[in-house]
């Protein structure tokens, strides 16, 4: 167990890496856990955990983005927002936006699947961050849903809408059930969920922007309203900036704990843990009356050992883990072969091999939050002039370390990077040969998500090029990505292997 976690005590944030928008539910001992994933594939990460500290991936809802044409090339920001977590008459729901389509959910029987083709419950431009409800009383069910301003024209509102009960469309046109612009000196409210306690309507919803905002608690003896409402979590004078949205989950022995988010720049959205009780007055009370707990006493839980979900990975049998996401639909056959000896990738031919941040085939996982060396072995198997793959620093800057084949049939290790607003790379470091065609790759990740990077070719591990501070897209940290890539043109361009994918702290 790491000196930040004992027996007693957990520290934030619980999920160091971009888990962004999360939203948890619990059923039985277990809890589960999911998060936006824009425009990369499979899609709808999906956690496990036994007492909400420690967490390990166990698949994923979403396995291609549709419609498929839509995100056959990258859309780094665009996709899944915000997704609501949900389990109702023994299946498990969840609901999330995309701003340029609408309204979706898919459901299961068991968390790991089979989960339904996503199903399109109301269309149109700048619909986010839906949640639904269930009344068991009642038998009526609801959704609320924020607003785009990009895509809308509308934002700082909240609007309700009576849903069938079996999820499948809205059986009205909504009603604004709480507008931000009438409350003073709120503006941004989005990220809302919506739960039943006490005799109310709950919608605990951040506002104010995800840099500096605060988490907002609204109830109302109706769902449609009038709701009162109050902040309950803010920075106050802890280093955690605009706490915001999450969700609230009970465990069995009845202790109420709320999971929000924390913009980190390059390295995303983390996730820490809240403790929640309600007040004398019947509101909720987050953190440490009201602030952001960084140390705390574990939930009442049986104690479970330590877990995270996974980085490393040897690809057996050729796979790849479920830590790595596609930057879009993943072609089938056209960018992996199984192989016993490592991941194999496909010199995927491209006009865009100049810009890895247009490509549809670079496999990522998130950048850690913390310090650390990322590692991997790659041996390039390419005749093709101009063939290339490397290990790969991806935000709306990049840079990358890698071999690729030259004219003149030599491998060279390669270094190039591209600024947030060039349209190509180039060399970060001369050219170097490769004389076997291997190279061991580095990048050292330090505070600030500064990036070295280094590669032994056969004569020792030598840094290269100049420091590179990794940036995040606007909505998604940065990503560690492999790709293997090749100039337009006709023809097999052959593969690269990857092996012992590591990453250990600095």
């Amino acid at each position: 167990m790491s000196a930040e976690q004992t027996d007693v005590t957990y520290r934030n944030p619980i999920l160091d890496a971009d888990w962004s928008d999360p939203d948890v539910v619990r059923v039985g001992d277990d809890f589960y856990l999911t998060a936006s994933s824009f425009g990369r594939a499979p899609g709808l990460p999906l956690l496990h955990s036994r007492d909400l500290v420690n967490w390990t991936l166990v698949g994923h809802a979403l396995q291609h983005l549709e419609p498929a044409k839509e995100f056959a090339k990258p859309r780094h920001d665009c996709g899944v927002w915000a997704p609501s977590l949900r389990y109702h008459d023994d299946r498990f729901w969840i609901f999330w936006g995309d701003p340029d389509q609408g309204v979706f959910q898919v459901n299961a029987p068991e968390i790991r699947g089979p989960w339904t083709r996503p199903h399109l419950i109301k269309e149109g431009k700048g619909l986010i961050d839906p949640c639904p409800l269930w009344d068991d009383e009642t038998g009526e069910a609801y959704l609320v849903h924020a607003w785009a301003k990009s895509r809308s024209g509308i934002k700082n509102r909240l609007t309700g809408h009576r849903m069938h009960p079996d999820g499948t469309e809205l059986l009205d046109g909504g009603k604004v059930i709480v507008d931000g612009d009438r409350i003073p000196g709120w503006f941004t409210l989005e990220g809302p969920k919506l739960y039943q306690h006490d005799g109310w309507f709950w919608i605990l919803a951040p506002a104010g922007g995800v840099e500096t905002g605060w988490q907002g608690a609204f109830r109302s003896r109706g769902f449609f309203g009038p709701y009162e409402e109050r902040i309950v979590l803010e920075q106050n004078d802890t280093d955690v900036n605009g706490p915001h949205q999450g969700g609230w989950v009970r465990t069995p022995s009845g202790e109420d704990w709320f999971l929000h988010f924390q913009q980190r720049g390059a390295y995303g959205r983390v996730v820490h843990l809240q403790p929640m009780r309600w007040g004398p007055d019947g509101w909720p009370v987050l953190g440490d009356d009201g602030a952001p707990v960084a140390v705390h006493r574990r939930p009442d839980l049986p104690p479970q050992p330590p877990a995270a979900p996974a980085t490393d990975d040897d690809f057996p049998g050729g796979r790849y883990g479920r830590q790595w996401q596609w930057t879009a639909n993943p072609k089938d056959g056209r960018a992996t072969q199984h192989s016993g000896d490592g991941l194999r990738l496909i010199c995927v031919r491209s006009a865009d091999a100049h810009d890895l941040r247009t490509l549809p085939h670079v496999l990522t996982q998130r950048l850690p939050g913390t310090p650390c060396v990322v590692e991997v072995d790659l041996c390039l198997h390419s005749e093709e002039p101009g063939a290339r793959a490397g290990l790969a620093v991806l935000g709306d800057a990049f840079g990358w370390i890698g071999l690729q084949r030259g004219a003149d049939g030599t491998v060279r290790l390669v270094h190039r990077f591209a600024e947030a607003v060039a349209e190509r790379e180039r060399d970060a470091a001369h050219p170097r040969e490769a004389p076997e065609g291997r190279a061991r790759l580095r990048i050292e990740i330090g505070v600030g998500a500064r990036c070295r990077f280094s590669c032994d070719v056969g004569d020792g591990l030598r840094p290269s090029g100049q420091v590179f501070a990794a940036t995040p897209w606007r909505w998604v940290g940065a990503l560690l990505g492999l790709f293997a890539l090749a100039p337009a043109g006709p023809g097999h361009a052959g593969a690269a292997t990857f092996t012992q994918f590591r990453i250990r702290p600095l």
